[in-house]
């Protein structure tokens, strides 16, 4: 853990890839790292679709570069503390939010969240087709984010689906 904290530090691509310090948990990190991305979900709220989309795809373009470099300094292709992949996926997750313009302050915000960062889990956990797929045919920063991404669309079709039922 020590070591893990120490390269926390030592370049910006390792804190954004350990989720600002929120991989560095010692159980359950994926959660963790999701949940330090729901700030930038509900910051990310108020944005028009036309620009939450071209910064998820910088933040996915960041994060194969960033998660490459930290998981080769740590020596393992897809470390449980790299997170940033989370906080991308979680984000893509929350996309219908900005799209069907979901007033943040509805009373349904917190249930919203909830409900995002609950499917995002799941689908990041169970790993359905596609997701499995690219987790089994992808390595390096594009493998650790592509799986992740693939999560998040799935569980944004899921809430989707949920936000119709209302």
């Amino acid at each position: 853990m020590s070591q893990l904290r120490q390269l926390l530090f030592k370049h910006p691509a390792h804190f954004c890839s350990l989720g600002f310090g929120s991989g560095l948990a010692p159980k359950a990190p994926g959660t963790f790292g999701t949940i330090a991305g729901l700030p930038l979900l509900w910051g990310m709220w108020e944005l028009s679709i036309s620009v939450a989309v071209p910064l998820i795809v910088l933040g996915f373009i960041w994060g194969v570069w960033c998660t490459d470099k930290t998981s080769k300094a740590m020596g393992y292709d897809d470390p449980g503390a790299i997170v940033w992949d989370e906080i991308i996926g979680v984000l893509v997750a929350g996309l219908p939010l900005m799209f069907f313009e979901i007033p943040m302050s509805s009373r349904l915000q917190l249930i919203c969240l909830l409900v995002v960062f609950g499917l995002f889990r799941l689908f990041d956990i169970a790993k359905p087709f596609p997701v499995s797929w690219a987790d089994r045919r992808y390595h390096g920063g594009f493998g650790i984010m592509l799986d992740d991404l693939l999560a998040g669309v799935l569980a944004s079709l899921a809430f989707t689906l949920f936000l119709f039922f209302l």
